[in-house]
């Protein structure tokens, strides 16, 4: 079945093995989706490496459990994770908030991770402010209210008006998502500050973005990279905060020649 309890909280997952690698890497979706957003992305990698894709606590079909504090919360079940599927070391990629993770799950145990894909993220994602904001408009109004302008830095003019199948569908998959577990993390990125941490990463990391990215531009992503040591950067034509849906094919380019670069280790999972 592709559920787990990990800590008393039940996570989503689906877990894609592949015979004759090492590296299993775990895709950690953004702020109000799930993990189906990697479909593309998974099914042009399938057979290539092992894989792990979950929804986060709180969203798609995984529990809310005692609730979303802090970045922390989200880690506790990501490491859980790794220990129910024998995992050694692995790739983490993370976009938007699932960067955050990735970054803090990093400095808390960074025995268990060998690289870092960091996507459309930072090492801090908006103010106080802004996410205070967005906060009471939910809490008042429900995701129904900000879920057009999501869409508008979720993806390019072009997706718009080329796939708006595709448009109303991650719509849904926004608006339908649990509230305690969608303000929770809002809280949690509201109060996440790696700025000084990042500059401690001493594992192989990319740094990706998207051109029209609106949520996390291609500057603020620039200035991780530039934090952490060693870091590439790279830009993705014609997508916005959601690359993995919009550009799957020249996104998978970048994992394959990314991963293709680590040095080779012992066998990673279990």
């Amino acid at each position: 079945m592709p559920f787990v309890s990990i800590g008393g909280v039940t996570l989503h997952h689906r877990h894609i093995e592949a015979a004759g690698t090492s590296r299993p890497i775990i895709f950690i979706n953004s702020l109000g989706t799930d993990f189906r957003i990697w479909d593309d992305v998974v099914a042009k990698l399938t057979g290539e490496m092992p894989m792990l894709v979950y929804d986060k606590r709180g969203h798609g079909l995984s529990d809310v459990g005692g609730g979303v504090r802090s970045i922390d919360d989200h880690v506790d079940d990501l490491l859980g994770l790794i220990d129910h599927f024998g995992f050694g070391k692995v790739v983490l990629y993370g976009l938007s908030v699932g960067g955050l993770i990735a970054q803090r799950l990093y400095t808390r145990h960074p025995k268990s991770v060998e690289a870092l894909i960091l996507s459309d993220t930072a090492h801090k994602i908006g103010t106080a402010e802004s996410w205070n904001t967005r906060i009471a408009t939910i809490e008042r109004d429900g995701i129904e209210a900000i879920a057009d302008g999501i869409m508008k830095v979720w993806f390019t003019p072009e997706f718009h008006a080329a796939r708006a199948a595709d448009l109303a569908g991650c719509r849904n998959m926004l608006t339908r998502q649990a509230l305690p577990g969608y303000i929770g993390t809002c809280i949690a990125v509201r109060d996440a500050d790696f700025t000084d941490s990042a500059r401690r990463i001493a594992v192989p990391t990319i740094c990706i973005v998207g051109d029209q990215d609106g949520s996390t531009p291609p500057e603020l992503v620039r200035s991780l990279a530039g934090l952490i040591p060693g870091a590439r950067f790279e830009v993705i034509r014609n997508a916005a905060h959601i690359p993995c849906i919009e550009q799957p094919e020249a996104l998978v380019t970048l994992i394959r020649d990314f991963v293709a670069s680590l040095p080779e280790g012992k066998p990673a999972h279990g």
